[in-house]
């Protein structure tokens, strides 16, 4: 099964994704990660993705495609692929469903995980991360025991992502509805969209999720 994820920032979908990994052997295609282990693989794909971030460049759709076209036919996976952080735009979408038709695949399921503005909000400006072993914490739905101290390492040392903060948040909101959300009609159309609620405890999620690629 081929699926891909769509929600704004902080909506929960690396969280599911990562569960479809584990529990149904899906591979993971996020972009950022296939870029990152281009840039260093040597291949003459490799080589100008280095380029391009090198210089300082944004990374072009043709590229981007280069990649998962890579990873569509060399990768072995008996549970189908989760496509995260792409497509973004109706360009990138008209561009994976032609590269799918190209290596025989095709697209099962897009699901929409929906959540409330302000909710997402609260939630993401919230999040801290334990520097010592990256255990994830939350002001107000998951401090540590001793709020000094993790409770997995005991390391005092804990980071928050410069960008969490409301300001930020609202400009990343803002991009996704402007670029990202034209998507859902997109799919909708095509008869492939599932929308779920994506508030609420990380397990009724996943049983939505479940539900929704049933």
């Amino acid at each position: 099964m081929n699926i891909i994820l769509l929600g704004p920032p902080g909506a929960g979908k690396g969280t599911q994704a990562k569960m479809l990994v584990d529990e149904r052997q899906m591979v993971q295609l996020s972009t950022g990660d296939m870029l990152r282990a281009a840039r260093t693989s040597g291949t003459e794909l490799g080589k100008t993705v280095a380029g391009v971030m090198d210089r300082g460049e944004l990374v072009t759709d043709e590229i981007v495609i280069g990649l998962i076209e890579e990873q569509l036919t060399t990768t072995n996976s008996a549970g189908g692929f989760i496509f995260d952080g792409f497509p973004r735009t109706l360009a990138q979408a008209d561009a994976l469903g032609a590269l799918l038709d190209k290596v025989g695949q095709s697209l099962d399921c897009v699901v929409e995980m929906r959540v409330d503005d302000e909710i997402l909000v609260k939630r993401i400006a919230g999040r801290f991360t334990c520097g010592g072993c990256g255990e994830g914490y939350h002001d107000e739905f998951k401090m540590p025991s001793d709020p000094a101290k993790c409770d997995n390492c005991g390391s005092s040392d804990f980071k928050r992502r410069p960008d969490d903060n409301e300001d930020s948040l609202k400009t990343r909101l803002m991009a996704y509805y402007k670029d990202t959300s034209p998507l859902i009609g997109y799919y909708y159309a095509k008869n492939q969209l599932k929308s779920i609620d994506g508030l609420g405890e990380i397990a009724d999620v996943k049983a939505r999720l479940a539900q929704a690629l049933v």
